[in-house]
């Protein structure tokens, strides 16, 4: 596309923008009516470990969130001469699910709880048994009842509880929204009214009539919408919000936000039963349409909903590459030392390509890369750990496939159990920084799952642009058109991708790991009670 028709896009208003706060980046995308990628701004951040609870502060949020927008806007203007005055619809996205709980005049009650605490374990387990289906301990309502449990006194004030991107579009739009998607994360959605499941609902009303609480359940929660929905419109005040410098317009329309895991399914168009996608970052998750609900309650699987209401099947990790950045950056380090500059891909792809000539079960070597931690292999914190005995060939290769295999131990767990229930996938793929290099990730991920894994060209950009998207389906589809066929026939016709096969020595050698990665996790609980 010429230059001259992309500023006709922006200068009419003719894009859409997709802003996507992750664990380390606030990521915001603008894209054209054909979907490519006009502009992108980011924003580095991280989370603070505050009197034991992982959170970030509103000041983080909004200095972030107007600093990615700003470079995005410095790029606008860059590339195309042009100051970003409208735009034809925005959506925001987050880290999945959380706490974040408000009294009616706005006022924040406690600190935001992410996604990454694991704070919730007897609440989350008590309402798995009182609902009949598991309830992660990251999920809102988790945290909601282990609050009321613990004697929090800030429960009874509560007027509004959110999430992230729920709470970010309440103060640009004033609306009290969700997408349907990260709404089945908040509390249990019912796929048969794509809204929060009512029996579920009375009985926690019933768990905690005792409280006298002056709120229901319902009262306190965000409305639910689906694909597509009104979400509202950019207010003046959240056009100050978003752009302190008064360039931005008002009146631009939102589409209903969601969460990262709902992002990373549009971006990789696997919203159609039998499909899915692992996403594989900071965290890791995959996320599979399912054609029938499962026959068991599993505690590593959760159940929520596609951005249309279908149900899926996610197992969530909290850990995946977090360790091993850490030891990126030890080797970092060490070539400073030699007098080496080393550019960030070239050690990436280096270290990566390493593990391909690993051997296939990591030479008897093992890693734990639990920063945090984890609900699925039950345990409450993490301790990094490194784990060989004399004798293991203690090379690079052997140690770089370790830690990639380590990077998806935990999910791959989660994942049998799903091949267990006769969950049947035509297609998986592959996005986020695990995948960045060419080739690896894939070949390790098809190794774990034993299925074909395929990355789209547009995995790159991610859940920024996933949300992108959405909010161009908001203002661009046809009447009547379904997500489904939006992507299918407006996104993604015609885009490439690369195929990788499981390699059936990879696929072995993946199971040995596994098979000693759960029998050491003894070694981890070990670490954690006592170091």
């Amino acid at each position: 596309m010429n230059d001259a028709q992309i500023k006709s896009w922006i200068s009419s208003g003719k894009t859409a923008l997709g802003i996507e706060f992750g664990s380390t980046r606030i990521k915001s995308v603008l894209i054209g009516p054909d979907h490519s990628v006009l502009a992108i701004g980011g924003h580095g951040w991280e989370n603070q470990l505050v009197n034991g609870i992982w959170t970030y502060s509103l000041d983080a949020i909004w200095n972030g969130i107007q600093d990615s927008y700003a470079d995005l806007a410095r790029q606008v203007e860059a590339q195309y001469g042009l100051k970003l005055t409208t735009i034809g619809s925005i959506g925001l996205s987050a880290m999945m699910h959380g706490y974040l709980p408000f009294d009616g005049e706005g006022k924040q009650l406690a600190e935001f709880r992410t996604w990454r605490n694991s704070m919730t374990a007897q609440a989350a387990g008590e309402l798995t048994e009182l609902f009949g289906q598991n309830i992660p301990e990251r999920w809102s309502i988790a945290h909601l009842d282990q609050a009321i449990l613990n004697g929090e006194d800030h429960v009874s004030q509560i007027r509004f509880l959110t999430t992230l991107e729920g709470y970010v579009h309440w103060q640009l739009t004033g609306r009290k929204v969700l997408g349907v998607g990260e709404g089945s994360g908040m509390f249990p959605v019912d796929p048969a009214t794509c809204q929060y499941d009512a029996a579920m609902v009375e009985k926690f009303n019933a768990r905690v009539a005792k409280y006298n609480f002056p709120w229901k359940l319902i009262d306190i929660l965000p409305t639910i919408l689906m694909a597509g929905d009104d979400a509202g419109s950019l207010t003046e005040a959240g056009a100050r919000l978003l752009d302190p410098t008064g360039t931005l317009q008002a009146g631009i329309p939102f589409c209903p936000p969601e969460g990262d895991a709902e992002t990373g399914m549009v971006a990789t168009n696997s919203i159609a039963p039998r499909t899915g996608n692992v996403s594989a970052g900071t965290s890791c998750f995959s996320m599979v349409v399912l054609e029938k609900p499962l026959a068991s309650v599993h505690q590593e699987i959760d159940l929520v909903c596609t951005p249309t209401g279908k149900l899926v099947a996610m197992v969530h990790c909290n850990n995946c590459t977090s360790d091993l950045n850490a030891w990126a950056g030890l080797f970092r380090q060490f070539a400073a030392a030699c007098g080496l500059e080393v550019d960030t891909n070239k050690l990436y792809t280096t270290l990566f390509e390493a593990a391909l000539s690993g051997e296939k079960d990591g030479g008897g070597l093992m890693s734990y890369n639990y920063d945090s931690g984890e609900q699925v292999t039950g345990l409450s914190e993490g301790r990094p750990l490194f784990v060989r005995q004399p004798g293991h060939q203690l090379t690079l290769n052997n140690f770089m496939r370790t830690q990639l295999m380590t990077a998806l131990a935990t999910l791959k767990t989660g994942m049998d159990l799903l091949y267990q229930e006769g969950v049947a996938i035509d297609t998986i793929y592959g996005h986020g920084g695990y995948f960045k290099t060419p080739v690896v990730g894939q070949k390790m991920l098809a190794a774990a799952i034993n299925a074909p894994v395929t990355v789209m060209e547009t995995a790159g950009e991610g859940g920024a642009w996933g949300m992108a998207v959405l909010a161009g389906y908001r203002m661009w589809r046809k009447p009547g058109q379904s997500l489904d066929d939006y992507l299918a026939d407006e996104v993604f016709a015609g885009m490439t991708g690369t195929t990788q096969e499981p390699d059936p020595e990879d696929v072995a050698g993946f199971n040995a790991f596994t098979a000693r990665f759960v029998k050491g996790l003894a070694a981890e609980k070990a670490a954690v009670e006592t170091l």
